[in-house]
């Protein structure tokens, strides 16, 4: 087949020379998801004759951006487009051809409905007078007594049962006619809401017209592309580690999956999907900054002084108050530096990156924003395994898997689900990560080994003899013993005081010292590296001295 020539919207040509307009459907072939909105590709197909045509769909979504349609196709012939034109219009939310005929059925079926509910309602009439009859044959005892010289030859026996079975078969038949009566008149109260349901109901759409001229008479399948806001997909991994034992390495599955959303006006059904981490809506430079200026605060202007004439009303009075108060406001408005507007930031920064997944197969996503989650990738990471502990807050120590992001796409910010040699421990977050970075996932407590800590000396003193200063010593034990049957690295983590004040000096005291210091860029954290063998156990000694003027009261906060 020939390629259409991309088009953009135009009027190239003008519009008296086309023919009639030709209405056709088309179906949603593919989707490019991005985080805010999505790209939805349509194909309609075609028989062109020869001649200018305009085409006709009608079955564009309402929030279709009209400034991004195009139009696009492949044909068996030469097909020239002309122009592109869009609007919005009501149109019927069905078929149609459809609804009249789902209407004529519906219809049918009442119409039969009601004939059985005629048959169930004379058959109640039928027992109603058949119970009246009886009624009527039980009076016969109460009959004047025949003449004289005449027998009466009633068998009072079989009277006695005819009235009892005729009065029950009677009743029964009766009852039977009610509850028939009643189920149909449900089923037609039911026929005749969805009947109601069919009555002609227009919705809100984008109709788009293609002004197309052919050389021959050609098949074409009509490409229509547009953008649409209500959609959006955001990431979602797993994180899956198996800790390995001492003759097996670590390992680390990293499965990236996708939460996506749509309420775009349309089903997306056995579509074509594709996400992507480029942003179109977003903005595309940098946001203005204006000039700041600092200057010296100006006082307010004097009050105005009251009219010693004419004594002023209270209510005058009190509008020269408010007046002179809003003026003053005012000022100190004016004189207060200008600030520079800070643009919102969006909650996914992927802009260094653009990153497409295509998802296998054909998915459907229905038009009501409820998260369909897919799957794209799996990849195999060696993570390097380690301990973190903070004693002196939680007696536990905690596993670690440091993972290096593979090559190819980047991370994008989103939860993650942990799970630790099968078993599910909790969840945590992944910031954005650019191939080549490592980041840190906790796995949950680690059993294995064992965290003591101690305070072993605690004093408190003066010292100096002509100015005396007063301290504060305090003295800690920590013990960390491995039980795991291989080596493990161990960080121990805790923190000391810090000085805000001159005359307040704070030494660090102890045999062990610390591998780092200003964790994270806190000040006073302190962090120790240590690498324990199996079924050993390590110490860290550590502490510090405080000393300040004895006339002075310290706090520790």
């Amino acid at each position: 087949m020939r390629r259409l020539a991309y088009t953009v919207i135009s009027l190239a040509w003008p519009a008296a020379g086309w023919a009639a307009e030709l209405p056709v459907t088309s179906r949603v072939d593919a989707v490019t998801v991005f985080p805010r909105g999505a790209e939805v590709s349509r194909v309609a197909k075609v028989k062109i004759e020869k001649g200018m045509h305009t085409v006709v769909l009608s079955d564009v979504p309402a929030d279709a951006d009209p400034s991004s349609i195009r139009v696009e196709g492949l044909a068996t012939g030469k097909l020239e487009i002309g122009s592109v034109d869009s609007r919005r219009l009501m149109v019927p939310s069905t078929d149609v051809t459809l609804a009249a005929s789902e209407r004529r059925r519906l219809e049918d079926e009442i119409q039969i409905l009601r004939d059985q509910r005629s048959s169930a309602e004379a058959q109640l009439q039928a027992a109603e007078t058949q119970k009246s009859l009886i009624s009527n044959l039980s009076q016969l005892p109460t009959r004047p007594a025949p003449s004289q010289g005449t027998e009466r030859g009633e068998d009072w026996t079989q009277i006695l049962t005819t009235i009892a079975t005729g009065s029950l078969e009677a009743q029964r038949n009766a009852s039977d006619a009610l509850v028939k009566m009643r189920a149909l008149d449900r089923q037609i109260e039911d026929l005749e809401k969805k009947l109601a349901a069919l009555s002609p109901a227009e919705e809100e759409r984008t109709e788009v017209k293609v002004h197309l001229e052919a050389l021959a008479p050609v098949d074409a399948d009509l490409v229509v592309r547009y953008q649409v806001p209500g959609a959006s997909w955001s990431p979602l991994y797993d994180a899956r580690l198996t800790t390995g034992d001492k003759t097996a390495a670590p390992t680390l599955s990293l499965v990236r999956r996708a939460e996506i959303r749509q309420n775009s006006g349309e089903g997306w059904d056995n579509a074509a999907l594709t996400l992507s981490t480029t942003r179109p809506n977003a903005s595309a430079a940098i946001p203005p900054l204006n000039t700041i200026t600092v200057d010296f605060e100006q006082p307010p202007p004097p009050p105005p002084r009251p009219m010693a004439a004419a004594p002023m009303s209270d209510d005058a009075s009190l509008r020269r108050k408010e007046e002179g108060e809003r003026n003053v406001a005012m000022a100190e408005l004016a004189a207060a530096p200008p600030q520079a507007v800070e643009a919102q930031q969006a909650s996914v920064v992927a802009s260094p990156f653009q990153a497409m997944f295509a998802v296998p197969g054909r998915s459907s996503v229905p038009n009501t924003n409820e998260a369909k989650r897919v799957q794209l990738l799996v990849e195999k990471i060696e993570p390097q395994l380690g301990i973190k502990t903070v004693p002196s807050a939680d007696p536990k120590a905690f596993l670690y898997a440091t993972l290096l992001v593979p090559a190819g796409t980047p991370l994008l910010p989103g939860p993650v689900a942990l799970f630790r040699d099968g078993t599910f421990v909790g969840t945590g977050d992944l910031p954005i990560l650019s191939p080549g970075e490592k980041h840190e996932l906790g796995f949950g407590a680690d059993d294995l080994i064992r965290v003591k800590h101690a305070l072993v000396e605690e004093k408190r003193g003066e010292t100096g003899l002509i100015s005396t200063s007063r301290t504060d010593v305090r003295m800690f034990k920590i013990t960390v013993k491995n039980l795991h049957e291989r080596p493990m690295a161990v960080t121990v983590l805790d923190h000391m005081p810090v000085s805000h004040n001159a005359d307040i000096k704070v030494e660090p005291i102890g045999r062990t010292t610390p591998t780092k210091t200003d964790v994270d860029d806190k000040r006073g954290v302190l962090a120790w590296d240590l690498k324990i063998d199996a079924d050993e156990e390590a110490v860290v000694d550590f502490g510090y001295r405080v000393v300040w003027p004895s006339a002075k009261t310290i706090t520790y906060r």
